[in-house]
């Protein structure tokens, strides 16, 4: 109670925080960077590396309310074949691109349901990708799957062209929630694909879960949480929900007075993390949960986990490329996103250019501050040694930026000679804490609850 007391007063349930995929984080991203930058920028890429591209395909059977991402409804198959044709046309452009000898570490299908697409689509398109750039030995091709939009047919495609990783969403088993959020998916309907996808050979799996749904009770999240540990995925996200129906307009369909305090946001939170962690799960950063053995886990005990869009990743590499409807890509220069608007991606594709529509490039203190609050939300602590061996900053201003957030957060760090750790009480403020760092306006909307 007394610690529940602290956080409040630290403004724990009231801050309107960043989730820290990116630094500067989307909102700040401008006009300024265009087409010609992100081709400047792909052609900068190392001859022989390797990189990582994540595909957008943001087409729904049905469009969840919870659901925050760019994504449109569909009952027919032309438009998502259309589709296609132009993710097809975008690769061209950028193989033709391509400095000599590129592959991908990591390949990603999101979403969206990138599983609506039929089986021949999926192997034009994987073909397409693959074609263009290889997979590099020992990569990982992961797809969002949709429990309720899937099939052996499907799944022999997606087996065929290499997917060795699966991520089924869950949010919650309850089916009063999923009445409340407009997510109808069985336990059942998630075993059984869960089961499709083992017997195709897809043995890593990653689910993700929700906190702070409308109706949702300790009790109730228990239940949920149980039944996912029955299917045993390697790792788990518990994503607090985020009720922004001023950005997402389908979220005005959730009651907002069904929707749970913040205080007990908090707790349906810990409810989640004490049943992972008594299966044994490790906690991943924030939140994120995997098996000892999971790549995750790994790259945590060994100081390479990262953060980036899709969350807690152990991707080495250092290019993102995002081609789809508004889709972001990331490099050592900076930040590009694709149009936004199907419609306006698809326009500037068949006319023949890359639709970058925003970014930003890296200036001043980004990369600094970028490393810093990445390594607050990955690792909950920053090493001053290495800090100073990377950047050009004097020992007295990062010092400076020490002794501010412990003066912002008394009682909660724990500054010494090696630098600056988050103390384990603390941790529910990992990114309040990491917002001390932002050197950007903080003020734009669209940011979730800190819990």
């Amino acid at each position: 109670m007394e610690q529940k007391a602290q956080l409040a007063e630290l403004g724990l349930f009231d801050a309107k925080v960043p989730r820290y995929t990116s630094y500067p984080t989307a909102p700040h991203f401008g006009k300024n960077t265009d087409s010609a930058q992100f081709s400047s920028w792909v052609s900068r890429i190392a001859p022989g590396s390797s990189i990582s591209l994540y595909v957008h395909v943001p087409f729904c059977r049905r469009l969840c309310w919870f659901c925050a991402c760019r994504t449109q409804g569909t009952h027919s198959d032309a438009p998502v074949e259309a589709y296609v044709q132009v993710l097809k046309a975008e690769i061209a452009l950028l193989k033709a691109q391509l400095p000599a000898d590129i592959t991908l570490s990591r390949l990603h299908w999101g979403g969206g349901t990138p599983t609506l697409l039929s089986a021949e689509l999926i192997r034009d398109l994987a073909g397409a990708v693959t074609e263009a750039i290889p997979l590099a030995p020992r990569a990982e091709f992961s797809v969002e799957i949709d429990p309720n939009e899937i099939g052996d047919r499907r799944l022999d495609a997606l087996a065929e062209a290499g997917m060795n990783r699966a991520s089924v969403g869950v949010q919650d088993f309850d089916s009063t929630i999923q009445q409340a959020i407009g997510r109808i998916q069985s336990f059942e309907a998630t075993r059984a694909a869960i089961e499709q996808l083992r017997n195709h050979g897809i043995t890593s799996l990653n689910a993700d879960i929700l906190f702070g749904l409308p109706h949702q009770t300790p009790a109730i999240m228990t239940e949920s949480v149980q039944k996912l540990l029955s299917l045993t995925p390697d790792r788990v996200a518990v994503y607090g929900y985020a009720h922004v129906p001023w950005m997402a307009g389908r979220q005005s369909m959730i009651r907002s007075d069904a929707l749970p305090t913040p205080e007990s946001r908090l707790e349906l939170f810990e409810t989640a993390r004490q049943l992972f962690l008594w299966d044994g799960y490790r906690e991943i950063g924030i939140d994120h949960f995997a098996r000892p053995h999971d790549g995750l886990a790994v790259a945590q005990q060994t100081g390479r986990l990262r953060r980036n869009f899709q969350g807690y990743t152990d991707d080495p590499a250092e290019v993102l490329i995002g081609i789809g409807a508004s889709a972001i890509s990331r490099f050592p220069q900076g930040y590009a996103q694709n149009a936004p608007a199907t419609s306006a991606y698809v326009r500037a594709i068949r006319g023949g250019q890359f639709a970058t529509a925003r970014g930003h490039a890296f200036a001043g203190e980004d990369l600094l501050r970028a490393r810093l609050i990445e390594a607050l939300m990955c690792d909950f602590r920053i090493c001053r040694e290495e800090i100073l061996s990377r950047f050009a900053v004097a020992e007295a201003d990062l010092d400076q930026m020490f002794a501010e957030a412990d003066a912002a957060f008394p009682g909660m760090l724990k500054v010494s000679a090696k630098g600056l750790q988050i103390r384990d009480e603390a941790r529910p403020l990992t990114r309040m804490i990491a917002r001390s760092f932002d050197a950007y306006d903080l003020s734009t909307a669209g940011h979730s609850t800190a819990i």
